[in-house]
Protein backbone atom coordinates (compact mmCIF):
# COMPACT_ATOMS: atom_id res chain seq x y z
CA UNK A 1 0.00 0.00 0.00
CA UNK A 2 1.43 3.79 -1.00
CA UNK A 3 1.05 5.92 2.08
CA UNK A 4 1.56 9.63 2.82
CA UNK A 5 5.40 10.63 1.45
CA UNK A 6 7.00 11.23 5.12
CA UNK A 7 6.76 14.49 6.48
CA UNK A 8 3.32 15.09 5.02
CA UNK A 9 0.36 14.53 6.49
CA UNK A 10 -3.55 14.27 5.20
CA UNK A 11 -6.02 16.63 6.94
CA UNK A 12 -9.56 14.49 7.42
CA UNK A 13 -12.95 16.07 7.35
CA UNK A 14 -12.68 15.76 11.39
CA UNK A 15 -10.06 18.17 10.94
CA UNK A 16 -10.81 20.28 8.48
CA UNK A 17 -13.68 21.99 10.04
CA UNK A 18 -10.91 23.56 12.54
CA UNK A 19 -8.64 24.59 9.72
CA UNK A 20 -11.69 26.31 7.50
CA UNK A 21 -12.88 28.59 10.58
CA UNK A 22 -9.07 29.36 11.26
CA UNK A 23 -9.10 30.45 7.52
CA UNK A 24 -12.30 32.33 7.58
CA UNK A 25 -11.86 34.52 10.64
CA UNK A 26 -8.38 34.93 9.46
CA UNK A 27 -9.81 36.17 6.24
CA UNK A 28 -12.13 38.68 8.08
CA UNK A 29 -9.68 39.99 9.87
CA UNK A 30 -6.80 40.54 7.30
CA UNK A 31 -9.95 42.33 5.67
CA UNK A 32 -10.64 44.63 8.53
CA UNK A 33 -6.89 45.61 8.36
CA UNK A 34 -7.22 46.20 4.72
CA UNK A 35 -5.09 43.77 3.91
CA UNK A 36 -5.66 41.99 0.00
CA UNK A 37 -4.82 38.12 -0.71
CA UNK A 38 -1.81 37.66 -3.09
CA UNK A 39 -1.52 33.91 -4.32
CA UNK A 40 2.17 33.01 -5.62
CA UNK A 41 3.82 30.18 -7.33
CA UNK A 42 4.59 27.44 -5.02
CA UNK A 43 7.82 26.84 -7.41
CA UNK A 44 10.21 29.40 -7.54
CA UNK A 45 14.16 29.95 -9.00
CA UNK A 46 15.94 28.26 -6.42
CA UNK A 47 18.79 31.78 -6.68
CA UNK A 48 15.51 33.87 -5.17
CA UNK A 49 16.10 32.16 -1.80
CA UNK A 50 20.02 31.50 -1.75
CA UNK A 51 20.22 35.44 -2.30
CA UNK A 52 18.05 36.78 0.20
CA UNK A 53 17.18 34.43 2.60
CA UNK A 54 20.93 33.88 3.66
CA UNK A 55 23.33 30.78 1.83
CA UNK A 56 24.09 30.50 4.87
CA UNK A 57 20.90 29.98 6.73
CA UNK A 58 19.61 26.69 7.61
CA UNK A 59 16.71 26.86 5.41
CA UNK A 60 18.78 27.28 2.32
CA UNK A 61 21.73 25.15 3.24
CA UNK A 62 19.88 22.34 4.70
CA UNK A 63 16.26 22.26 4.11
CA UNK A 64 15.12 23.81 0.70
CA UNK A 65 13.67 20.89 -1.75
CA UNK A 66 15.43 21.73 -5.09
CA UNK A 67 15.84 20.42 -8.49
CA UNK A 68 16.73 20.53 -11.66
CA UNK A 69 13.54 20.73 -14.11
CA UNK A 70 13.23 19.63 -18.01
CA UNK A 71 14.49 22.85 -18.91
CA UNK A 72 17.63 22.85 -16.88
CA UNK A 73 16.30 25.41 -14.31
CA UNK A 74 17.24 25.47 -10.43
CA UNK A 75 14.19 25.06 -9.11
CA UNK A 76 13.10 25.08 -5.75
CA UNK A 77 9.95 24.80 -3.95
CA UNK A 78 9.05 27.60 -1.89
CA UNK A 79 10.27 27.69 1.80
CA UNK A 80 8.68 30.88 3.47
CA UNK A 81 6.58 33.56 1.67
CA UNK A 82 8.34 37.07 2.06
CA UNK A 83 10.93 36.55 -0.88
CA UNK A 84 8.02 35.59 -3.44
CA UNK A 85 6.10 38.15 -2.54
CA UNK A 86 8.81 40.81 -2.60
CA UNK A 87 9.55 39.36 -5.77
CA UNK A 88 6.02 39.93 -7.19
CA UNK A 89 5.91 43.08 -6.14
CA UNK A 90 8.70 44.20 -8.14
CA UNK A 91 8.00 41.81 -10.59
CA UNK A 92 4.55 43.11 -11.45
CA UNK A 93 5.66 46.46 -10.86
CA UNK A 94 2.75 46.67 -7.92
CA UNK A 95 4.35 49.99 -6.63
CA UNK A 96 3.72 51.58 -9.32
CA UNK A 97 -0.55 51.11 -8.48
CA UNK A 98 0.39 52.29 -5.24
CA UNK A 99 3.86 52.25 -3.01
CA UNK A 100 2.08 51.06 0.12
CA UNK A 101 0.59 47.65 -0.28
CA UNK A 102 -0.86 45.28 2.08
CA UNK A 103 -0.69 41.84 1.12
CA UNK A 104 -2.04 38.58 2.41
CA UNK A 105 -1.43 34.86 1.26
CA UNK A 106 -2.51 31.65 3.05
CA UNK A 107 -1.01 28.21 1.49
CA UNK A 108 1.51 25.55 1.86
CA UNK A 109 5.25 25.80 2.18
CA UNK A 110 8.09 22.76 2.16
CA UNK A 111 10.96 22.31 4.16
CA UNK A 112 13.24 18.92 4.17
CA UNK A 113 13.26 19.04 8.12
CA UNK A 114 13.33 15.95 10.56
CA UNK A 115 9.71 15.08 10.76
CA UNK A 116 8.40 15.53 14.46
CA UNK A 117 5.63 17.19 16.10
CA UNK A 118 5.08 20.25 15.61
CA UNK A 119 7.41 20.01 12.16
CA UNK A 120 6.43 19.01 8.97
CA UNK A 121 7.97 18.78 5.08
CA UNK A 122 4.67 20.36 3.75
CA UNK A 123 3.19 22.77 6.32
CA UNK A 124 1.05 25.42 5.66
CA UNK A 125 0.76 28.92 6.92
CA UNK A 126 -1.20 32.59 6.92
CA UNK A 127 1.21 35.31 6.26
CA UNK A 128 1.03 38.82 6.01
CA UNK A 129 3.54 41.31 4.00
CA UNK A 130 3.20 45.51 4.63
CA UNK A 131 5.52 46.89 1.91
CA UNK A 132 6.27 50.51 1.37
CA UNK A 133 6.78 51.98 5.06
CA UNK A 134 9.23 52.79 7.33
CA UNK A 135 7.16 54.06 10.45
CA UNK A 136 7.48 52.30 13.74
CA UNK A 137 3.63 52.21 13.77
CA UNK A 138 3.44 49.95 10.81
CA UNK A 139 5.41 47.26 13.08
CA UNK A 140 3.11 47.50 15.81
CA UNK A 141 -0.01 47.15 13.32
CA UNK A 142 1.83 44.13 12.30
CA UNK A 143 2.33 42.27 15.79
CA UNK A 144 -1.29 43.85 16.39
CA UNK A 145 -2.32 41.91 13.90
CA UNK A 146 -0.61 38.60 14.13
CA UNK A 147 -2.12 38.47 18.14
CA UNK A 148 -5.70 39.19 16.58
CA UNK A 149 -5.65 36.28 14.25
CA UNK A 150 -4.73 34.02 17.18
CA UNK A 151 -6.75 35.50 19.61
CA UNK A 152 -9.86 35.02 16.83
CA UNK A 153 -8.72 31.46 16.52
CA UNK A 154 -9.74 31.05 19.73
CA UNK A 155 -6.35 30.32 20.73
CA UNK A 156 -4.64 31.48 24.30
CA UNK A 157 -1.43 31.28 26.38
CA UNK A 158 0.86 32.22 23.78
CA UNK A 159 4.26 34.82 24.41
CA UNK A 160 4.74 37.30 21.99
CA UNK A 161 8.61 38.36 22.32
CA UNK A 162 10.73 41.35 20.72
CA UNK A 163 13.90 42.58 19.56
CA UNK A 164 15.69 44.96 17.72
CA UNK A 165 18.32 43.25 15.51
CA UNK A 166 19.17 47.26 14.15
CA UNK A 167 20.15 47.67 10.62
CA UNK A 168 22.76 46.21 8.37
CA UNK A 169 25.26 48.03 10.33
CA UNK A 170 24.37 46.89 13.29
CA UNK A 171 24.16 43.63 12.40
CA UNK A 172 27.90 43.56 11.31
CA UNK A 173 29.11 45.11 14.54
CA UNK A 174 26.98 42.46 16.30
CA UNK A 175 28.21 39.43 14.22
CA UNK A 176 31.94 40.98 14.93
CA UNK A 177 30.93 41.14 18.31
CA UNK A 178 30.16 37.47 18.30
CA UNK A 179 32.79 35.74 16.91
CA UNK A 180 35.01 37.57 18.88
CA UNK A 181 33.53 35.78 21.45
CA UNK A 182 32.85 32.59 20.24
CA UNK A 183 36.49 32.18 18.80
CA UNK A 184 38.54 31.45 21.33
CA UNK A 185 37.84 28.58 24.15
CA UNK A 186 33.96 29.22 24.44
CA UNK A 187 33.36 28.74 20.88
CA UNK A 188 34.68 24.51 21.40
CA UNK A 189 31.45 23.91 23.66
CA UNK A 190 29.28 25.04 20.64
CA UNK A 191 27.89 22.46 18.35
CA UNK A 192 29.63 21.61 14.92
CA UNK A 193 26.90 23.53 12.86
CA UNK A 194 27.18 26.64 15.30
CA UNK A 195 31.45 26.38 15.04
CA UNK A 196 30.83 27.04 11.33
CA UNK A 197 28.42 29.80 11.69
CA UNK A 198 30.82 31.44 13.84
CA UNK A 199 33.02 31.50 10.81
CA UNK A 200 30.55 32.24 8.30
CA UNK A 201 27.52 33.91 9.54
CA UNK A 202 27.55 34.28 13.65
CA UNK A 203 24.24 35.38 14.20
CA UNK A 204 22.98 32.05 13.59
CA UNK A 205 24.49 31.04 16.27
CA UNK A 206 22.03 33.02 18.71
CA UNK A 207 18.86 31.40 16.47
CA UNK A 208 20.70 27.68 17.95
CA UNK A 209 17.83 25.43 18.81
CA UNK A 210 20.65 22.86 19.94
CA UNK A 211 20.24 22.85 23.83
CA UNK A 212 24.01 22.71 24.61
CA UNK A 213 24.55 26.10 22.20
CA UNK A 214 21.45 28.16 23.89
CA UNK A 215 22.54 26.90 27.31
CA UNK A 216 26.45 28.60 26.52
CA UNK A 217 25.26 31.65 24.22
CA UNK A 218 22.79 32.77 27.50
CA UNK A 219 25.81 32.36 29.56
CA UNK A 220 28.55 34.16 27.48
CA UNK A 221 26.15 36.58 25.61
CA UNK A 222 24.40 39.83 27.34
CA UNK A 223 22.43 42.19 25.66
CA UNK A 224 25.37 44.55 24.63
CA UNK A 225 25.27 48.03 22.83
CA UNK A 226 25.63 47.89 19.46
CA UNK A 227 22.20 49.34 17.88
CA UNK A 228 22.50 52.96 16.54
CA UNK A 229 20.65 55.82 17.56
CA UNK A 230 18.51 56.19 14.63
CA UNK A 231 17.49 51.97 15.17
CA UNK A 232 17.10 52.61 18.82
CA UNK A 233 14.61 55.79 18.77
CA UNK A 234 12.77 53.60 16.12
CA UNK A 235 12.38 50.61 18.54
CA UNK A 236 11.42 52.78 21.59
CA UNK A 237 8.48 54.25 18.99
CA UNK A 238 7.25 50.79 18.10
CA UNK A 239 7.35 49.54 22.23
CA UNK A 240 5.34 52.88 22.19
CA UNK A 241 2.65 52.32 19.74
CA UNK A 242 2.24 48.97 20.92
CA UNK A 243 2.03 50.08 24.39
CA UNK A 244 -1.56 52.24 23.05
CA UNK A 245 -2.75 49.25 21.61
CA UNK A 246 -2.21 47.12 25.41
CA UNK A 247 -0.23 44.01 23.67
CA UNK A 248 1.28 42.10 26.36
CA UNK A 249 4.84 41.11 25.54
CA UNK A 250 8.46 40.73 26.93
CA UNK A 251 11.82 41.68 25.14
CA UNK A 252 13.91 38.88 24.05
CA UNK A 253 17.74 39.49 23.02
CA UNK A 254 18.36 36.17 21.56
CA UNK A 255 15.60 36.34 18.93
CA UNK A 256 17.77 37.46 15.11
CA UNK A 257 15.00 34.84 13.06
CA UNK A 258 16.25 32.31 10.57
CA UNK A 259 16.71 34.20 7.72
CA UNK A 260 19.14 37.16 6.83
CA UNK A 261 17.07 39.97 5.13
CA UNK A 262 15.37 40.74 8.85
CA UNK A 263 16.39 44.53 9.72
CA UNK A 264 15.21 46.16 13.16
CA UNK A 265 12.20 45.14 14.83
CA UNK A 266 11.80 41.08 14.92
CA UNK A 267 9.42 38.79 17.10
CA UNK A 268 8.63 35.53 17.44
CA UNK A 269 5.31 34.19 19.17
CA UNK A 270 5.47 31.18 21.29
CA UNK A 271 3.21 28.52 22.90
CA UNK A 272 4.08 25.92 25.22
CA UNK A 273 1.61 23.47 24.42
CA UNK A 274 3.92 22.70 20.98
CA UNK A 275 6.86 21.40 23.41
CA UNK A 276 10.04 22.38 22.01
CA UNK A 277 9.72 23.40 19.17
CA UNK A 278 7.31 25.81 20.47
CA UNK A 279 7.22 29.08 17.74
CA UNK A 280 3.50 29.76 16.58
CA UNK A 281 4.71 32.84 14.46
CA UNK A 282 7.17 34.84 14.01
CA UNK A 283 8.00 38.22 11.45
CA UNK A 284 10.06 41.28 11.30
CA UNK A 285 11.04 44.12 9.57
CA UNK A 286 12.93 43.59 6.19
CA UNK A 287 13.69 47.18 4.92
CA UNK A 288 16.73 46.56 2.27
CA UNK A 289 14.74 43.15 1.05
CA UNK A 290 13.06 44.94 -2.36
CA UNK A 291 16.26 47.25 -3.06
CA UNK A 292 18.47 44.34 -3.07
CA UNK A 293 16.12 42.47 -5.39
CA UNK A 294 16.40 45.10 -7.81
CA UNK A 295 13.25 46.93 -6.90
CA UNK A 296 12.64 50.50 -4.87
CA UNK A 297 13.99 50.97 -1.89
CA UNK A 298 10.89 50.71 0.36
CA UNK A 299 10.05 49.98 4.20
CA UNK A 300 8.62 46.77 5.08
CA UNK A 301 7.72 44.66 7.66
CA UNK A 302 5.80 41.22 7.55
CA UNK A 303 4.89 37.85 9.85
CA UNK A 304 3.59 34.19 9.28
CA UNK A 305 1.76 32.06 11.33
CA UNK A 306 1.95 28.03 11.32
CA UNK A 307 -1.69 26.86 10.70
CA UNK A 308 -0.69 23.48 11.64
CA UNK A 309 0.43 24.73 14.48
CA UNK A 310 -2.23 26.65 15.14
CA UNK A 311 -4.50 23.43 15.51
CA UNK A 312 -2.26 21.33 17.03
CA UNK A 313 -2.53 24.06 20.13
CA UNK A 314 -6.63 24.02 19.23
CA UNK A 315 -6.56 20.53 19.31
CA UNK A 316 -8.49 18.35 16.64
CA UNK A 317 -11.88 19.25 17.25
CA UNK A 318 -15.35 17.92 16.70
CA UNK A 319 -16.74 17.88 13.42
CA UNK A 320 -19.04 20.26 12.99
CA UNK A 321 -22.40 20.43 11.03
CA UNK A 322 -21.91 19.54 7.62
CA UNK A 323 -25.69 19.68 6.52
CA UNK A 324 -28.93 21.42 7.70
CA UNK A 325 -31.70 18.83 6.07
CA UNK A 326 -31.48 14.56 5.81
CA UNK A 327 -34.07 13.84 3.96
CA UNK A 328 -35.17 10.11 5.27
CA UNK A 329 -37.37 8.15 2.57
CA UNK A 330 -38.96 4.62 2.68
CA UNK A 331 -39.90 3.61 -0.76
CA UNK A 332 -39.34 3.94 -4.57
CA UNK A 333 -41.62 6.77 -4.99
CA UNK A 334 -41.10 8.51 -1.70
CA UNK A 335 -37.30 8.30 -3.04
CA UNK A 336 -37.99 9.93 -6.15
CA UNK A 337 -40.00 12.46 -4.65
CA UNK A 338 -36.87 13.67 -2.19
CA UNK A 339 -34.58 13.71 -4.86
CA UNK A 340 -37.08 16.55 -5.86
CA UNK A 341 -37.05 17.91 -2.98
CA UNK A 342 -33.44 17.82 -2.17
CA UNK A 343 -32.52 19.82 -5.42
CA UNK A 344 -35.19 22.33 -4.65
CA UNK A 345 -33.77 23.02 -1.33
CA UNK A 346 -30.21 23.33 -2.46
CA UNK A 347 -30.97 25.71 -4.92
CA UNK A 348 -32.10 27.47 -2.16
CA UNK A 349 -28.52 27.77 -1.02
CA UNK A 350 -29.74 25.03 1.99
CA UNK A 351 -27.72 22.45 2.73
CA UNK A 352 -28.78 19.13 2.34
CA UNK A 353 -28.20 15.29 1.84
CA UNK A 354 -29.78 12.18 0.87
CA UNK A 355 -29.31 9.06 1.45
CA UNK A 356 -27.52 6.57 -1.46
CA UNK A 357 -27.39 3.17 0.05
CA UNK A 358 -31.14 2.25 0.03
CA UNK A 359 -30.89 1.93 3.85
CA UNK A 360 -33.81 1.35 6.49
CA UNK A 361 -35.08 4.30 8.27
CA UNK A 362 -33.53 3.75 11.40
CA UNK A 363 -29.74 3.41 9.77
CA UNK A 364 -30.68 7.13 8.08
CA UNK A 365 -31.40 8.08 11.27
CA UNK A 366 -28.34 7.39 12.52
CA UNK A 367 -26.30 8.60 9.38
CA UNK A 368 -28.09 12.35 9.86
CA UNK A 369 -26.86 12.06 13.59
CA UNK A 370 -23.51 11.60 12.36
CA UNK A 371 -23.08 14.34 9.67
CA UNK A 372 -24.81 16.41 12.42
CA UNK A 373 -27.46 17.13 10.57
CA UNK A 374 -29.84 20.13 12.35
CA UNK A 375 -32.89 18.56 10.91
CA UNK A 376 -34.49 15.34 9.06
CA UNK A 377 -37.24 15.14 6.74
CA UNK A 378 -39.11 12.17 6.91
CA UNK A 379 -40.63 10.93 3.56
CA UNK A 380 -42.68 7.60 3.38
CA UNK A 381 -45.56 5.89 1.33
CA UNK A 382 -48.57 7.84 3.82
CA UNK A 383 -46.87 10.90 3.45
CA UNK A 384 -46.64 11.01 -0.40
CA UNK A 385 -50.55 9.91 -0.41
CA UNK A 386 -51.23 12.72 2.29
CA UNK A 387 -49.16 15.39 0.12
CA UNK A 388 -46.88 16.24 3.18
CA UNK A 389 -43.65 15.20 5.10
CA UNK A 390 -42.07 14.94 8.78
CA UNK A 391 -39.85 17.42 9.54
CA UNK A 392 -37.63 16.27 12.88
CA UNK A 393 -35.89 18.49 14.89
CA UNK A 394 -32.73 16.68 15.44
CA UNK A 395 -31.95 18.84 19.11
CA UNK A 396 -34.65 19.26 20.61
CA UNK A 397 -37.16 15.95 19.06
CA UNK A 398 -39.52 17.91 18.06
CA UNK A 399 -41.45 17.13 14.58
CA UNK A 400 -44.12 18.91 12.37
CA UNK A 401 -45.73 18.17 8.96
CA UNK A 402 -44.78 20.57 6.20
CA UNK A 403 -46.82 20.81 2.92
CA UNK A 404 -45.32 19.73 -0.09
CA UNK A 405 -46.11 23.24 -1.88
CA UNK A 406 -44.40 25.09 1.16
CA UNK A 407 -41.91 22.91 1.60
CA UNK A 408 -39.07 24.88 0.71
CA UNK A 409 -40.26 28.44 2.65
CA UNK A 410 -41.02 26.66 5.38
CA UNK A 411 -37.66 24.79 5.83
CA UNK A 412 -35.99 28.15 5.16
CA UNK A 413 -38.04 29.29 8.47
CA UNK A 414 -36.55 27.00 10.14
CA UNK A 415 -32.96 26.69 9.03
CA UNK A 416 -32.20 30.75 8.76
Amino acid sequence: MIKAVRGTKDILPAESCVWQEIEKTSRDNLKLFGYQEIRTPVIEETALFVKNIGEETDIVSKEMFSFVDRGERNISLRPEGTASIIRSYIENNLDKISQFQKLYYIGPFFRAERPQAGRLRQFHQIGVEAIGSLHPALDAEVIALSAKLLDSAGIKGYKLKLNNLGCRDDKKKLSKMLKDIFSDKKGEHLCEDCKRRIKMNPLRVLDCKNDGCREVVRKTFKEASFICAECKTHFEEVLKFIGMLNIKHEIDPYIVRGLDYYTRTVFEITHEGLGSKDAIGAGGRYDNLSLDMGGPDVGACGFALGIDRMTMVLGRGKESSTVDIFIANIGDAAYEKAFGILNDLRNNEISCEIDYEKRSLKAQMRAADSMGAKFVLIIGEDEIVKGEAALRDMKTKEQILIKFNDMVSKIKEKVR
